[in-house]
């Protein structure tokens, strides 16, 4: 697959539209596909409101700064909409394709069926949904050794974080062209194995749960949850991830604090899984010890601490909430 493959979308909606905007926006060219059999009026419709669409994202994208209201147009000449009945042409010249149809397991087997059949030999078909594991859609495509999961968060063209799951038949050399591609239009893709939820949503879900379970108990308000999670659980996990967070603090912490809540509470959904105590025992406690869920060994904790928390004192200043000392001065 070339740097600057030509990219075909199956699928006409959200996720296409916003995959479309992050390859086109990347020197790509991007087909979307339309899935559903139209009237030529009904197709023109589709037509205009995808690309009407496209067009509004980058003239947003203009007034934040990312590109100037002349590189629309260009960009906007890199996407096109074509009908199901011209998708054998669209598909036989993509480097790659994205499947992004309604979560339906049969709707996603057939058009995945279809564009493995119309596609070259080689090219990397790719479903984009997080609920349908890949190993229960890889049985409707010919040579499914170039078929995996690629998730993609909303909005697709703002959000670095791209999930890539590969499945029992995926060639490990796909994996590692389909993270080249990805790094190459500036995302950032993490692999996961094929488990329902993948790794963000899985995680979500439970907080987002959680923070509504908190207001149906009168807790907090809504508002005042919204801002604990904006200025405190999400603005130190834009700068260290959750298991990174586990050892700096120590996993021991996280182990008598689970059981706390855990009885005070009474559910085991915050009970801490086998591995906190496990590397307890062991003595992986994080920081402290040189190791936790990640590896410190080796490492200047003292600059790497300075780093982590520049990037706080970053985030205070874009929240406009960093302030000078006050000072008494006689």
């Amino acid at each position: 697959m070339t740097s600057r493959a030509n990219i075909a979308c199956v699928g006409a909606g959200r996720m296409g539209r916003g995959i479309a905007v992050a390859f086109a926006y990347a020197g790509h060219t991007v087909t979307m596909i339309d899935v559903k059999a139209r009237s030529a009026e009904d197709f023109a419709k589709l037509e205009a409101d995808a690309i009407g669409e496209v067009r509004k994202t980058f003239s947003s994208l203009s007034k934040l700064g990312l590109l100037t209201e002349a590189d629309v147009d260009p960009l906007i000449a890199r996407v096109s909409v074509v009908p199901a009945s011209q998708s054998g042409a669209a598909l036989s010249e993509a480097g790659m394709v994205f499947e992004g149809v309604p979560e339906v397991v049969e709707l996603k087997r057939e058009v995945l069926g279809s564009a493995s059949r119309q596609v070259g030999p080689d090219t990397i078909i790719a479903s984009t949904t997080s609920t349908i594991l890949v190993d229960d859609l890889s049985g409707a495509i010919i040579n499914p050794r170039r078929f995996l999961n690629v998730h993609w968060l909303n909005p697709a063209y703002l959000i670095p974080l791209v999930e890539v799951s590969p499945g029992k038949a995926t060639d490990p050399a796909i994996v590692d062209e389909v993270k080249a591609l990805l790094e190459g239009i500036g995302k950032v893709p993490v692999v996961c194995a094929a488990t329902p939820g993948f790794i963000v949503p899985r995680i979500q879900a439970l907080a987002m749960n959680e923070a509504a379970r908190m207001v149906e108990e009168g807790v907090a308000s809504a508002e005042e949850i919204d801002k604990a999670i904006r200025y405190g659980f999400g603005f130190r996990y834009a700068v260290l991830g959750l298991l990174e967070f586990i050892d700096w603090g120590g996993g021991d912490i996280l182990y008598y604090a689970s059981r706390y809540l855990e009885g005070a509470l009474g559910s085991d959904r915050y009970r801490a899984p086998e591995v906190i105590s496990k590397n307890m025992h062991e003595g992986r406690i994080g920081l402290r010890t040189g190791a936790g869920f990640l590896d410190y060994s080796g490492m200047d904790i003292d600059a790497y601490r300075v780093k982590r928390l520049q990037a706080m004192v970053d985030l205070l200043r874009h929240f406009d909430l960093a302030r000078p000392p006050v000072l008494d001065r006689g």
